[in-house]
């Protein structure tokens, strides 16, 4: 971007950036929460789910795996319809649908219908963490947009320590003749059903709809985001295929080594819960606060080997640190009673979650900024399949065999040979350089965010 002719004008921008900031994020960040809880609850229902409608282990796995199915597949056409209608008209379309996806899974009356909207609500879902970055970068000159963008992932965070007990309490509902599980998914999804209509007349889709903006400031945000536009433009490459990339040696790496955490982190995510079932007679809600334990100590570990990995800067051995912490845990959880696999699984998430968030910096290094937003969305894409893999794999485990330790091998197996695999990925084109560059291009950074990366 071209510096501003004046203090004047750095000042004025400063100014409308910082209300973008203060008018959107923290409904944002109410949404990410809403879209999490929305999306793994069904962790805590697992056993009313067996015991109500004989949805076994296997059918659970399959219906919890098939979310990212549906996501996956209307991921880019979502993304395109947004940038054709617009953020205001797209979101608040996204949160409807699936609000009413989620309030539809109390209806569920077996597999089938188990598996058809768990389907749906990943179709309906798809697009809302891609079209919040393009809100960003319609709104925010790039210098503000990777702060405002960990401001967001937050939400994230406090949804996976708050999802539990507010789950696990909405458990206890009864009347109407509904089940208790019933009522969590109408209310949860009649959360995001009531916030759709508050996001219609919240958000604008362009700057200069905001009438809470003066005309100077919105006049100093069009003109900053134009020119950064015409920059991209200026220095714009060919999309190259997915088959092209996957043919870089680096790339498949990079989405090896984010498959097998993102593996990992779903694994946990939704098998815990009966986990921390077999520890004794717990109730619903004693289950979602113990639930919360492993986010809490996670997101702690997270900032701490944050900072430690900015001060010794290896990135490829933190990473591979972490990886085999998280293996070392998984695999301990299969040594001992349901206690101790639930202190093992509190160990690995203190490993799987760090390693989900520094990784990132490896292939924002080395990739080129022309092409950062196509690979990484690739990387993404490939990595969310774990969101499949780990609990339908589990699922067929439990069924087949009366338990899943087969799958925590696997899973501290797997995160062993990305621990390896790590030091072969480089941090520069060219060169194996021990500190990872500057990225690029701050557009990069804000791309590399992602659903499961933050959870």
């Amino acid at each position: 971007m071209k510096n501003l002719q004046s203090p004047l004008d750095v000042t004025v921008l400063a100014r409308a950036a910082a209300k973008v900031k203060r008018h959107v994020l923290p409904l944002f960040v109410v949404m990410f929460i809403v879209n999490y809880i929305d999306r793994v609850n069904i962790g805590f229902v697992r056993s009313h789910l067996e015991t109500d409608l004989g949805i076994g282990a296997a059918a659970y796995g399959l219906g919890a795996g098939l979310f990212f199915v549906g996501y996956a597949l209307f991921e880019v056409p979502s993304n395109m319809l947004l940038q054709r209608y617009g953020a205001r008209v797209w979101l608040t379309r996204i949160m409807f649908t699936w609000g009413a996806a989620a309030m539809a899974m109390a209806f569920v009356r077996g597999e089938t219908s188990f598996y058809v909207l768990r389907f749906i609500l990943g179709a309906a879902e798809a697009g809302f963490f891609p079209g919040i970055i393009y809100y960003f970068t319609q709104w925010l000159p790039a210098s503000e947009r990777g702060k405002t963008m960990a401001v967001f992932l937050s939400g994230s965070a406090i949804a996976s320590v708050i999802s539990g007990p507010v789950s696990g309490a909405l458990l206890h509902i009864s009347g109407l003749g509904l089940h208790g599980w019933q009522w969590m998914f109408l209310i949860e999804g009649a959360a995001s059903v009531v916030l759709c209509a508050f996001v219609w007349f919240w958000l604008q889709s362009h700057p200069r709809q905001a009438k809470w903006l003066s005309e100077e400031e919105r006049e100093a945000l069009v003109a900053a985001i134009a020119e950064e536009q015409r920059a991209r433009e200026a220095s714009q490459v060919a999309k190259p295929s997915m088959f092209k990339l996957l043919a870089d040696r680096q790339i498949a790496l990079f989405c090896f080594i984010y498959f097998s955490i993102a593996l990992t982190i779903y694994g946990a995510t939704f098998w815990l819960p009966s986990m921390i079932k077999k520890m004794g007679n717990l109730g619903d809600f004693q289950v979602g606060l113990l639930n919360s334990i492993p986010w809490i100590i996670s997101i702690v570990a997270m900032y701490g080997f944050a900072a430690m990995a900015g001060k010794w800067k290896f990135q490829q051995a933190w990473v591979a640190l972490t990886l085999v912490i998280a293996a070392i845990g998984m695999f301990m959880s299969t040594t001992g009673g349901p206690i101790f696999a639930f202190v093992a699984i509190c160990f690995a998430a203190i490993g799987f979650k760090a390693a989900s968030a520094l990784f990132w910096p490896i292939p924002q290094s080395y990739l080129d900024a022309r092409i950062a937003a196509a690979v990484i969305a690739l990387i993404n894409s490939i990595g969310n399949l774990g969101g499949f893999v780990a609990p339908t794999a589990f699922g067929i485990l439990e069924e087949t065999t009366g338990s899943i330790e087969g799958g925590l091998y696997g899973l501290a197996a797997t995160s062993l040979i990305a621990a390896v695999v790590i030091f072969f990925a480089r941090t520069a084109p060219g060169a194996k350089g021990k500190t990872p560059a500057k990225p690029r291009d701050e557009t990069a950074v804000v791309a590399t965010a992602s659903p499961a990366a933050s959870h």
